[in-house]
Order: structure tokens, then C-alpha cells, then sequence
């Protein structure tokens, strides 16, 4: 379904040389040459369209898997993050916009007598995010509860799509018709939950992040896990085993909580050290055990030297 278009000015705010660092969870990187903050899926429409072809463009949500090297990103950024984002239920399906929170949508499907949003919980992230790679927890992932998604493409096209026009599999996501993240970007979802107990949903909810809290360091600023876990195997099993919790490159370390965490305590870690530190447990996992550790975070952007 292709919804009309409305040929709009851009009525958002256009940011020029803004610090990644403000946006991102591990609060390091480098500047974006431009970031734009829409006013909602029509505003983003609007102001892809004013955008040259081969402009670099990326989305960010509440940065919580995401790395923007000290170089910093030479294009636009779209800060769609939206506290104030559309949620509604449309017969038995939640809607939910791409820069609503994940934990938000687990909220919202409990209280209106749905289960099955609950890992949700579990996902530092916005919705947007969580469709981009099949975020998932507690045995359950993104992609398993969607029933159609709405996207918008460079040239400012508001498309809605369904699971079939993708390739999907762990922490991973294709597109059949194009480039996602580079042609078309998601904007909505609409969820299918099955229908069940507020109450027991809402405790579910609970139960899930007090086991957050406990086995994560979320006191300090972290990307989440770092690495996907190999098949079989679990990739935090493996840096431990390599005595590598605690591990530091300058100000950022390997969480001794969880060892497939990455800290930046005091804020002052840089990029270039997240990178450096992420490569060296690569290469000591797979000096150890021959095993390819693949990153779940997103690395962008130049290098500071390039």
C-alpha cells in the first residue's frame, strides 16, 4: 500500500556538526556533518526528499547498538528517538512507531490484555532498531510478532511491507527489494500479540528486568551485548574463559558484571578505543578457541586518522 504523498516543507530541526557522543549509550564518537530530528513519519518524508541521491544517511534511535567512530559520520542523521510516539491498537494488532521505545510497546500489549510483547522489556532500544537487526531476548525475537511494517524510502515514499519481503534470521535483516538502511528505512510496525492476562504479563515484565538488573551493568554506559553468540555457545562464556573481564584500553573496559559488555564508566572512553577493544577480544577468542566472534553493534563513520 502506498500512501499519498504530501509535498511539505520540512518543519523540524536541522543540527549541524552534532556530537554522536550525545546519542549514542556508550556516550563516545565522533560529529555527524548534519542530523535531523522530524517532527513525526510525515516530517521524515518530507525531508528525505530534499536530500541529494547519494547522501549518506543513517537512523538512530536511542543508540543503544551503534558506534560512530571519532572521524565521525560525513552525511545526515535522523534522530527519530520519539518519547512522544504514536501507539494505538488497530483491531488486534499494536501499532507502534519506529522511535517508540522497545520497553514502551511491552508496557503498552500488557495493559491492553496482550501477551507475548514481554521480552520487549529486555530490548534498550526503539522499535525501529529492534526490526533493523531481529532484536531479541529471553528466548524470543523481534520478527517473530510482526504482522506488516510501514517504511519510507529515500525518495520519500511511505510503503507498508510484510515479513515475506524479507530475508530474516538471527540478530539479522535483508531486504527482498532493496537496500534497508540505505533505500528504505522502517518507521511503524504492527505487532500481532496473543491475547491473555494483564496481570501475568505485566509480572512476566517485572520478573524479566529484575534479571536485567542483576546480570547486566546498566549502571554504566554500554551498547548492550557486543557480540552475537556463536552457534552453540554463548560469546560471554568465551571472553570469560579467556580471563578477559576487566580488560582495559584506555578509558573503556570489558564489564566485569557481564562479560560480553563493554563499559565506558567515567564517559571519557573514546571510539577508537570501543574499537580497538572490541578487536582485541575478537582476536583472543578466536587465538583460544578458533571461534569468530561476529559484533551486534553497528560501526560507522571515519576513522580519526582518515
Amino acid at each position: 500500500m502506498t500512501e499519498p504523498i504530501q509535498f511539505t516543507a520540512p518543519q523540524g530541526r536541522l543540527l549541524r556538526d552534532e556530537p554522536m557522543s550525545r546519542h549514542v549509550s556508550w556516550r563516545a564518537g565522533g560529529r555527524a556533518k548534519r542530523a535531523y530530528v522530524p517532527t513525526g513519519i510525515a516530517d521524515l518524508a518530507a525531508f528525505l526528499r530534499t536530500l541529494p541521491e547519494d547522501e549518506p544517511v543513517l537512523f538512530v534511535g536511542l543508540g543503544s547498538n551503534l558506534l560512530v567512530r571519532d572521524g565521525g559520520f560525513d552525511g545526515t542523521v535522523v534522530l527519530l528517538h520519539n518519547t512522544h510516539g504514536e501507539m494505538r491498537m488497530e483491531g488486534e494488532l499494536v501499532y507502534a512507531e519506529a522511535g517508540v521505545a522497545s520497553p514502551k510497546v511491552a508496557r503498552f500489549a500488557a495493559l491492553h490484555g496482550y501477551e507475548g510483547a514481554e521480552f520487549l522489556a529486555g530490548i534498550p532500544g526503539t522499535v525501529g532498531g529492534a526490526l533493523a537487526m531481529n532484536a531479541g531476548c529471553y528466548g524470543a525475537e523481534t520478527w517473530e510478532t510482526v504482522a506488516r511494517v510501514q517504511v519510507v524510502t529515500r525518495g520519500g515514499e511511505l510503503l507498508e511491507r510484510t515479513p515475506e519481503d524479507y530475508e530474516i534470521g538471527y540478530r539479522h535483516v535483508a531486504s527482498k527489494r532493496g537496500r534497508l538502511g540505505e533505500d528504505e528505512w522502517f518507521t511503524a510496525v504492527w505487532f500481532r500479540f496473543n491475547p491473555g492476562d494483564t496481570r501475568r504479563a505485566r509480572q512476566r515484565i517485572k520478573e524479566l528486568l529484575s534479571a536485567r538488573v542483576a546480570s547486566q551493568p546498566l549502571n554504566l554506559p554500554n551498547a548492550g551485548s557486543v557480540f552475537r553468540n556463536p552457534p552453540g555457545d554463548y560469546a560471554a562464556r568465551l571472553i570469560q574463559a579467556c580471563g578477559l573481564k576487566g580488560y582495559a584500553i584506555g578509558g573503556v573496559r570489558v564489564s566485569e558484571k557481564h562479560a560480553n559488555f563493554i563499559v565506558n564508566p567515567q564517559g571519557r572512553g573514546t571510539a577508537t578505543e570501543i574499537e580497538a577493544l572490541i578487536e582485541h577480544v575478537r582476536a583472543t577468542v578466536l587465538e583460544r578457541f578458533g571461534i569468530a566472534l561476529h559484533p551486534e553493534v553497528r560501526i560507522v563513520g571515519k576513522r580519526s586518522d582518515e
